[in-house]
């Protein structure tokens, strides 16, 4: 059956972006792009750098101007949700009641903060994930001094490097035993730490939050499970986030960790895809394993997957993950999927603040982790992309020449 509707549900990059591509593919049919917030579609990852510290407005955070979804004949949803998919009628019904028919359903639904099992009613506990999160902080930094950082994961160190840029007195808690353990070498999660201290933050890591105390409805310290107790005008907590899986499950769909995809990004239900970080799919820069990745790059080339399947051009995801995190003047960059180094190489020099991670398991390159040197991470994003490899005596050698090395390994023949 020809597919002439298209129901998006997720206004984030991965929806967005889904849209724009069918329509730069030649989609023709009707696309219906449902979001739950009442803004028009925005980027995530300024809000806790840029947007927080004032540099950049709410408009400058919009994908596209209003105008542009309607040049496109992209029809858009706001401040309103799905809250049952139909598949046997393929309909999707949403909070406000209406009832939206879909030929393909894209699932870009994301996913959600932690919440703290511990005092989340009290006034002053903040989460960063959306624009009305960086709100509520932004409008109180007039009135706050101290602030805790509950989780050393990339948007708490990035909110608390901004924080201690506005002059507030910053204490980050981690319960485990370095920032950034999930995502990063020992190498860089200690720069970071040591960067933060020096910056003013006190980080402190292997701390178990066991209470959280208020005054009149408010919060005004954070217990640890060793006894200490920290001061707090305010608490922003970044535990991580849950996959919004809820309403794939409902409607009978495989999940597992995440909204289960092939590597078309196709879910159990054929007429149903699932892109960004609701979706769990094979990873071939993970061994093939499973793997749901939290990145805009991640969001944006799953929805060029997924566009170029609806229009007859399907190809296999085979995108280089990368990332990256803003804190101070650091920019973090990391490529590939780290995780399983066995052998870590630094090249560079971590005392000029400019260095690399080169990450190796079983001799070859499986990743790159990069501090203020943009040319590293795109030279990994480039020969990862390849089948030619750099062996860890090459990337330990300062007078390699990666560049050459690179426009060896990607020349024509």
């Amino acid at each position: 059956m020809a597919i002439e509707k298209v129901v998006i549900l997720g206004a984030g990059q991965g929806g967005v972006q889904t849209a724009i591509s069918l329509r730069d593919n030649g989609f023709g049919g009707q696309i219906t792009l449902v979001g739950d917030e009442a803004a028009l579609p925005y980027e995530r990852p300024p809000l806790s750098k840029s947007y927080l510290l004032g540099d950049k407005s709410r408009q400058s955070l919009q994908f596209r101007p209003e105008k542009f979804y309607a040049n496109q004949r992209i029809e858009t949803v706001l401040d309103d949700a799905a809250i049952n998919v139909d598949r046997q009628a393929g309909t999707v019904l949403l909070r406000s009641g209406a009832r939206l028919p879909y030929d393909h359903l894209v699932l870009a639904i994301g996913a959600r903060n932690r919440r703290l099992p511990i005092g989340d009613d009290l006034d002053g506990i903040l989460y960063m994930r959306t624009l009305s999160d960086a709100d509520a902080l932004q409008q109180r930094l007039g009135l706050i001094n101290d602030v805790v950082v509950i989780g050393a994961g990339f948007i708490g160190l990035e909110t608390a490097a901004v924080l201690r840029k506005l002059g507030k007195q910053v204490t980050v808690l981690e319960a485990a035993p370095r920032v950034m353990g999930r995502a990063v070498s020992l190498e860089i999660s200690n720069f970071f730490a040591d960067a933060h201290a020096a910056w003013g933050s006190k980080i402190v890591v292997n701390a178990t939050v066991s209470g959280i105390s208020g005054e009149a409805g408010k919060v005004n310290s954070v217990a640890t499970a060793d006894g200490h107790r920290y001061k707090a005008d305010a608490v922003m907590v970044g535990i991580g986030v849950l996959p919004n899986t809820e309403i794939a499950l409902a409607a009978g769909l495989v999940v597992d960790g995440g909204i289960v995809v092939d590597a078309l990004m196709t879910t159990s239900d054929p007429t149903i895809s699932a892109i960004g970080d609701c979706a769990i799919f094979p990873c071939q820069f993970a061994n093939g394993q499973p793997l749901r990745l939290e990145s805009v790059q991640n969001a944006i080339d799953q929805a060029k997957c997924v566009a170029h399947r609806l229009v007859g051009k399907p190809s296999g995801y085979v995108s280089v993950p990368w990332f990256w995190s803003d804190q101070g003047d650091l920019k973090l960059q990391m490529v590939g999927i780290t995780s399983g180094a066995e052998q870590r190489v630094v090249r560079g020099d971590p005392a000029k603040r400019e260095f690399s991670i080169f990450c190796f398991s079983n001799g070859k390159l499986i990743g790159i982790e990069s501090v203020n040197k943009p040319g590293d991470n795109m030279f990994g994003r480039r020969l990862l992309a390849t089948s030619a490899g750099l062996t860890p005596e090459q990337a330990a050698d300062s007078g390699f020449d990666l560049k050459a090395h690179l426009m060896k390994a990607t020349r024509p023949g």
